[in-house]
């Protein structure tokens, strides 16, 4: 992470630690400021509002999957899986602050709205990638990919945060593993894997990476 990632990410605590004790409506941007030992001027030169600082990291995870996928040379349907898990594992580093966010928004509805809009940025990111690199898929099949990925890192991610679950980036793998890919069948081949019943399903996602990728 770089300086002005970590500066950023310091303003969001603050910020989002005065949501949560003040309410949304109630804080200013020059308590934020004053929290987070900046100047009013030094906050607008990094956020336009208070609610792009809720959304604050939310950019910088777009940017990065961006990134990921336009260096990606493998299989597109896995870019796509991996950029996702890319989002995740980052967001688990900052579980805490991820979990303030959850709770700050969940109260606002105009943060809603824009953690919807939000949303529909990552399908349309992952959406437009496949479409660049995927030939003879129909539209709408890349489109309930996309969608089913990005439906499926927040359910995991939501459970996470809510302190529900300790789901894994290897959950997370595993469970994407089961989304079709649609135009990726290979001259009918099937692969039959068994396991014990009570193995986690990270460990299961780990050994069926390692072992098909030895096909």
């Amino acid at each position: 992470m770089d300086e002005t990632s970590r500066f950023k990410l310091t303003v969001v605590d603050h910020a989002l630690r005065l949501f949560a004790e003040k309410g949304y409506e109630a804080t200013t941007v020059d308590e934020i400021a004053e929290a987070a030992g900046i100047s009013r001027r030094t906050f607008f030169r990094q956020f336009r509002s208070k609610e792009d600082v809720v959304f604050a990291d939310h950019e910088a995870q777009l940017a990065q999957a961006e990134a990921f996928l336009g260096a990606a040379t493998g299989d597109p349907w896995d870019a796509v899986c991996e950029a996702v898990v890319g989002v995740f594992e980052r967001f688990s580093q900052t579980r805490e602050l991820a979990a303030r966010r959850y709770r700050v928004v969940r109260q606002v509805a105009a943060l809603r709205d824009r953690e919807i809009v939000t949303v529909f940025r990552y399908e349309r990111l992952f959406t437009d990638y496949l479409r660049s690199r995927v030939a003879g898929v129909d539209d709408l099949a890349l489109i309930q990919f996309t969608a089913a990925v990005t439906a499926t890192h927040n359910y995991l991610l939501r459970r996470m945060v809510r302190g529900r679950s300790e789901a894994s980036p290897g959950d997370l793998r595993a469970a994407l593993a089961a989304i079709p890919r649609l135009g990726r069948e290979s001259a009918g081949e099937l692969v039959v894997a068994v396991f014990p019943r009570d193995m986690p399903p990270g460990r299961i996602a780990d050994l069926l990476a390692h072992r098909l990728g030895n096909l």
